[in-house]
Parts: C-alpha cells; structure tokens; sequence
C-alpha cells in the first residue's frame, strides 16, 4: 500500500505538530530552549546558564507573558503608610503641681526624688521602694546619670520613671535659650541611651521655669512636673523633720519632693523608711502620674 504511505506520514506530522502546541500553550514546553527540552518554572537554571534577565519584565514574569509558577505575590511592605509619631504636648505657661481629681481617687500620691542618680543614697531609696512594691519619679541630672548608668537601668528595670532635671542643675532663668536645649537635650539623650526611652517628664532646677524652658520641654516630648509638699531635705533639716512634713502634707493627689543626690542625703533614705509604711498603712496609695491627653 504504497499510495497509503504519504498520508499516514502527514497525519503523524499533523498529530505531532498539534500535540506540540498544547504542550507549548500549557507551559509544558520551552519553545525557546535548546531542542524544545521540558523546562520546569520552579526549579532552578541549568549550570552554567544564564541568570534572571532584568530587563524581561516584572518580577516573577517570564519574556513570553507568563508568570512563573514559583512567583508569590508578596505584601508590599515599603509602601505601607508610615505610623504618624506621637503628638507632641502643649506649650504649658504653669507647672503640673498635683494629680488631677480622677487620678487622685483612692487617696493616690506620687514621691519623687530629684538630683541623681548617687551611688551613696539612690540604692538605699531604691531598696525600700522595693520592699514596700512602690514605684516613684526619678528627675536626674545629666552629668550623674551618665556616670551611673547602671543605677538608671535598675530605676527602669523597677518599674520607676525617669525623668529629667537638666545636665548641671543650673538656674534656668540664667541661661541662653541654646545653653537651655543643650542642657535638657543632652540629659534627654543619655536616658533614652541607656533605658531606651527618652524622659516624659521635665522639672526645672529649684522649680524655677521660663517660657524657654516650657517650650523646650515641649519639643522635646515632656510635661513640666512641680510638686505639692516639699520636704525641703536637701536642708539636711533632719531624718524626724522630713519624715513629719510628709505625713502631715499627705493628702489625695500629693507629689512629694526629696532628693536622692546633690549633699549628704543620708537624712532621706532613712525617712523614706519610716514614712512610707505609715502612709501605707494610712490608706495612700503610691502611683505615678499619667500623662495628659495630647
């Protein structure tokens, strides 16, 4: 049947020709790889072949259209929208002297201690407030924390808060508005250094405030902090002395200064003793102070 032979040899070619092309419109085959051998889209080029071509097109889409079948569609993280950073307080003209009514509900205080951190005296304080499960306010000074950092880490590491008293404890109406930044800035700086976190809290020197010092604080991210019953220690009046003007200025809302540096406080360590179990046992509740709604 020679006459058959053409035709069952074109009908081959013709079934091929077409099996061809669904294979190569399925993916199946490479139409332009060497000999049209199988190419995989997830497996990885031959040795010695050519990389990725830059110019082919988007990632994860080969020249001829398709996607590679390994190709994830991937969250476009670095175009998400930046979080919007935390609103800065208002330009205060007055100090915070006292918790406001609310915070102060269940007869509430907060102690704060200003000057340090010092060696001699800041683990003394700090080991009674352990004692007793209380947190306090630190306002350190620049040039003494950052030659004791590891005693701001425990204040951190405690549950305290620190805040910032300038770098040197200078007379703040005295000073240039720069001298002014470089002295809370740097203090700022060498907390958030050493705990992570910059002070929120800022108390002037002597509570002598300006409006520079307002508005520094404020740039910086801090609320100016005062007090409402000053113990007046830094007198080194004696331990009897400070230890009355506490529990007789005592009341729902009260902040309380002492010192823990800047002379011998030796006089404070031993008063914190005494009175913070008799306020205790009075009903007060130590807390520190929330910041307002900004």
């Amino acid at each position: 049947m020679k006459n058959d032979e053409p035709t069952v040899g074109r009908r081959v070619l013709l079934r091929t020709a077409v099996f061809l092309g669904i294979a190569a419109a399925a993916g199946l085959i490479d139409a332009g790889s060497e000999g049209g051998a199988p190419r995989s889209g997830s497996g990885p080029a031959p040795a010695g072949g050519p990389g990725p071509n830059p110019a082919a097109g988007p990632p994860g889409m080969l020249p001829d259209g398709r996607l590679e079948k390994s190709y994830r569609l991937r969250p476009m993280t670095a175009e998400a929208p930046a979080r919007p950073p935390l609103a800065k307080p208002a330009v205060r003209t007055r100090p915070i002297l006292e918790l406001p009514p609310g915070a102060a509900s269940g007869n509430a205080m907060v102690l704060t201690f200003d000057d340090g951190p010092d060696p001699r005296y800041t683990p003394g304080i700090l080991d009674t407030l352990a004692r007793y499960g209380v947190r306090a306010v630190f306002f350190v000074c620049g040039e003494m924390a950052a030659e004791n950092r590891d005693l701001l880490r425990r204040m951190a590491d405690e549950g305290h808060v620190i805040g910032n008293h300038t770098w040197t404890h200078p007379l703040i109406p005295r000073l240039s508005r720069p001298a002014l930044v470089s002295e809370i800035g740097r203090t700022s700086d060498v907390v958030q250094q050493t705990v992570g976190e910059a002070p929120v809290w800022f108390r002037a020197p002597f509570g002598a405030w300006n409006r520079a010092a307002f508005e520094i604080g404020a740039e910086l991210g801090m609320e100016p902090l005062a007090w409402t019953v000053d113990t007046l220690d830094w007198k080194e009046p004696g331990t009897t002395t400070i230890i009355s003007r506490v529990l007789e200025g005592a009341g729902p809302g009260v902040i309380v200064l002492s010192h823990d540096a800047g002379g011998d406080r030796s006089q404070s360590v031993r008063a914190i003793g005494s009175y913070l179990p008799q306020l205790l046992a009075r009903g007060y509740r130590m807390t520190l102070p929330a910041l307002p709604p900004r």
